[in-house]
C-alpha cells in the first residue's frame, strides 16, 4: 500500500484471493474481513487517498452468497469490504446468460450495496476455435451493467495453462532459467497476441459500449445485507462473532473469542504484514457498483493501453489450480474503467 497508494491508477487492493474453496473454510472468512478492516485503518492513519480495500472470491456456489454478504455486511462498515470480485469460469464456449448460469450471479447481487465484478473470467475448456469471450456482452451489456462493474480477462500472459492472450516469445525448457524466464515461457520483450484469442476478445469488445458513471456523480444508496446465520456444514460464522484482531493466538469464528491478544490494534491503526507481488488489472464501473469511469483503449499488439492517464496495467497469472498468485501484465485496454489494483498474497 505505501509503494503502490501514490499512483493515481491505483484503485484498490485485494487483501486476498480464493481463501476460502469450500464450506469448511468459513471460519477463516473473519480473518479476511479484519485483514480488511487493517488495511482500511492503516489507509486511513496515514491520510491516504480512499482506495477501496476488496476481495477476490472463488466461484463456489456452496459458499455464495454468504461470503459475498458476510464480507459487505453490518452496521459499521468500517469493518466491511469496500468491493467484492468473483473468478468465474462458468461461461464456456457457445453459451448464454440463462445457461451459463450467470442471470444467477447476477441474481444474487441485486440491491448489493458495494461494487461487485469479475476479477477472473475467460473460460477456455472448448477443444477447437479458441475462446468467444461471449460472457462479455452479457457483463458489459443491458443483462448485468446495471449490477456488476465489469471485468477482467484470464491472463494476459500465455503459461502452461494455456489462458494466455499475448506471448513474449519461444518457449523453453520447463526448468530453463535465465533472464526474463519463468516456467519454460519468455516474460518479457515484444507481446505477440495469441490466435484466435486476441482477436475474438478485440471483436467482442468493438460491439460493446458501457456507460460509466464518474466518481462525483457516484452517490449509492443500497443498504449492507444482513450478516449471514449459522449453519453447521455450510456457513459456520456467527453474524454476531466479533473479528479477530491483530495479536490474537487464536479465533472461535463462531463465538467470536479468542485465546489470547497481543498489543496490536487495527482500530488504532497498526496492520499486520503482508507482501505486494504486483499490480493488477482493471474493471468497469456502472450503476450502483460505479466508482470511476474512464476509456480503455489497446494496441493492436497488446503493447499499449490508456487507462485514467496510465500507459499500463497489469494482470494477475494463475500457477494451475494453486491459489497463489503471481503478478505478469494485464490484458490491455478493457474496455471501460481501467482500475489498477495490488494482488497481495
Amino acid at each position: 500500500m505505501d509503494a503502490f497508494q501514490q499512483f493515481d491508477n491505483t484503485a484498490g487492493f485485494f487483501v486476498g484471493n480464493e481463501v476460502l474453496t469450500v464450506p469448511s473454510d468459513s471460519p477463516a472468512a473473519p480473518y479476511v474481513k479484519a485483514a480488511a478492516r487493517d488495511m482500511k485503518a492503516y489507509r486511513n492513519q496515514k491520510g491516504y487517498r480512499p482506495i477501496p480495500i476488496g476481495y477476490s472470491a472463488a466461484d463456489i456456489a456452496s459458499l455464495r452468497p454468504n461470503l459475498q454478504n458476510y464480507l459487505a455486511c453490518g452496521e459499521d462498515q468500517s469493518a466491511a469490504i469496500d468491493f467484492f470480485a468473483l473468478n468465474a469460469y462458468e461461461w464456456c464456449g457457445q453459451n448464454t446468460y440463462m445457461g451459463s448460469g450467470y442471470s444467477q450471479l447476477n441474481q444474487m447481487a441485486q440491491g448489493y450495496n458495494i461494487p461487485i465484478f469479475f476479477s477472473e473470467t475467460g473460460c477456455n475448456t472448448q477443444s477447437t476455435g479458441g475462446r468467444t469471450f461471449g460472457d462479455q456482452n452479457a457483463i458489459l451489456g443491458p443483462d448485468m451493467d446495471d449490477t456488476w462493474s465489469g471485468a477482467m480477462i484470464y491472463e494476459w500472459i500465455e503459461e502452461a495453462n494455456n489462458y494466455g492472450l499475448i506471448s513474449y516469445g519461444p518457449t523453453a525448457a520447463a526448468t530453463a532459467t535465465g533472464t526474463n524466464v519463468v516456467g519454460g515461457f519468455t516474460v518479457a520483450g515484444t507481446p505477440t497476441p495469441i490466435q484466435p484469442d486476441f482477436s475474438n476478445l478485440s471483436t467482442q469488445w468493438a460491439t460493446l459500449n458501457p456507460t460509466g458513471v464518474s466518481m462525483s456523480a457516484y452517490s449509492p444508496s443500497n443498504s449492507p445485507p444482513a450478516c449471514p446465520s449459522y449453519t453447521s456444514s455450510s456457513w459456520e460464522v456467527s453474524p454476531n462473532a466479533a473479528l479477530p484482531t491483530l495479536g490474537q493466538a487464536a479465533f472461535n469464528a463462531m463465538s467470536g473469542s479468542a485465546s489470547a491478544t497481543g498489543s496490536g490494534s487495527s482500530r488504532s491503526g497498526t496492520s499486520g504484514s503482508g507482501s505486494a507481488t504486483g499490480t493488477a488489472a482493471s474493471s468497469r464501473s456502472t450503476g450502483a457498483g460505479a466508482v470511476a469511469a474512464a476509456s480503455g483503449t489497446s494496441a493492436a499488439g497488446g503493447a499499449s493501453s490508456t487507462a485514467a492517464g496510465s500507459a499500463s496495467s497489469a494482470a494477475a497469472t494463475k500457477a494451475g489450480a494453486s491459489a497463489d498468485r503471481q503478478i505478469a501484465g494485464m490484458a490491455a485496454g478493457l474496455v471501460g474503467v481501467m482500475l489498477g489494483f495490488v494482488w497481495w498474497l
